[in-house]
């Protein structure tokens, strides 16, 4: 018998296992911030309101689970995993050695963090410092990023430049000439570069926040 209180459960834990607080997962899912929230799961009159479908398919849809992931996650033992996985600060990103050429973290100087629900091998984290990426991310988000998994135009990605250069931007097209990128902040300009150009390329897979 599926219960109320495991629904809701349900939807909190989806929302731990992607970093994000009830009503982050329902901004990331195009809802109303608030249809999550605690005060929202009862009516005044004590009467318990469900999630409605629809929001409960926009909220697998933004974080790419399926429905039977939703589904383990109902009951005692549906509580998602944690991970320790290297962190490193974002200003630190261009130093030389904290990459190989793939992308993935290797040398000294990282840090680790304690994260649920990652499962793709070589994810690492970066702490965001500045405002240069702002409304996207902000000082003292985590983004979690991913070198080993597939990017799709729209993605966001963190691109290093053969000269060491490390930005955050939003893919706009990609091909074996150019990667065209749009800045996260309207404030920082666009760019476009040559395929030789780029050291390597990684998916950001969500922040923390």
């Amino acid at each position: 018998m599926l219960r109320h209180k495991d629904i809701w459960r349900a939807i909190d834990r989806l929302a731990e296992k992607h970093g994000l607080s009830p009503s982050g997962l329902a901004r990331r899912s195009g809802l109303d911030p608030t249809t999550f929230n605690k005060s929202k799961r009862t009516a005044p009159g004590g009467k318990a309101r469900w999630p409605s479908t629809e929001s409960v398919a926009k909220i697998l849809e933004s974080t790419g689970e399926s429905l039977s992931t939703f589904v383990g996650l109902i009951g005692d033992r549906g509580r998602p995993p944690r991970r320790r996985i290297a962190l490193l600060g974002y200003a630190r990103a261009g130093v030389a050695g904290h990459f190989d050429e793939a992308g993935f973290p290797a040398g000294r100087g990282w840090d680790e963090i304690e994260l649920p629900g990652i499962a793709e091998d070589g994810a690492y984290a970066l702490k965001i410092t500045g405002d240069s990426m702002e409304p996207a991310y902000r000082a003292g988000d985590i983004i979690i990023v991913a070198p080993g998994a597939a990017i799709r135009r729209g993605d966001r990605v963190v691109v290093k430049t053969r000269d060491g250069e490390v930005m955050a931007k939003q893919l706009l097209r990609h091909s074996s000439r150019r990667t065209e990128l749009r800045s996260l902040n309207d404030r920082h300009a666009d760019r476009s570069l040559a395929s030789g150009e780029i050291a390597w390329m990684a998916r950001i897979l969500w922040v923390t926040q």
